[in-house]
């Protein structure tokens, strides 16, 4: 009983680590799309984190060492280049606080999610 016990507490902490890494991964989808709809190109970055820690937030994940880079980019294009935005959410989330369990243990889990979006060349200026 105690070996079936054990796995079953295994599957749910295996689910919610990885729940909480597309949470992480969501941030950062959120981050880049926010920053592809500023009109100034070289004010992307605050939106985009304040963005990326909204959506960590909202879904209750709470991260020990969180980061949120914003990076600019180009692509060139048969039609022309195109600036993009690349958005990494760095979060170390603790382990205790995805199972329910006393806080203080030390046992992290390193979650990072990256996202790149095209910005829209025609968004007006």
């Amino acid at each position: 009983m105690p070996g079936v016990v054990g796995l079953v507490l295994l599957a749910v902490a295996a689910g919610r680590v990885q729940t909480t890494a597309g949470t992480v991964e969501a941030a950062a989808r959120a981050g880049a799309r926010t920053a592809t709809l500023q009109r100034d190109p070289d004010k992307m970055a605050q939106p985009a984190k304040d963005s990326a820690f909204a959506t960590l937030r909202q879904q209750g994940v709470s991260c020990l060492g969180g980061d949120v880079r914003v990076e600019k980019g180009k692509l060139d294009l048969p039609g022309g280049p195109v600036v993009t935005v690349k958005v990494t959410v760095v979060c170390d989330v603790e382990l205790s606080d995805l199972l329910g369990g006393p806080s203080g243990v030390g046992v992290t889990k390193h979650l990072v999610g990256e996202f790149t979006s095209v910005v829209d060349r025609y968004r007006g200026a």
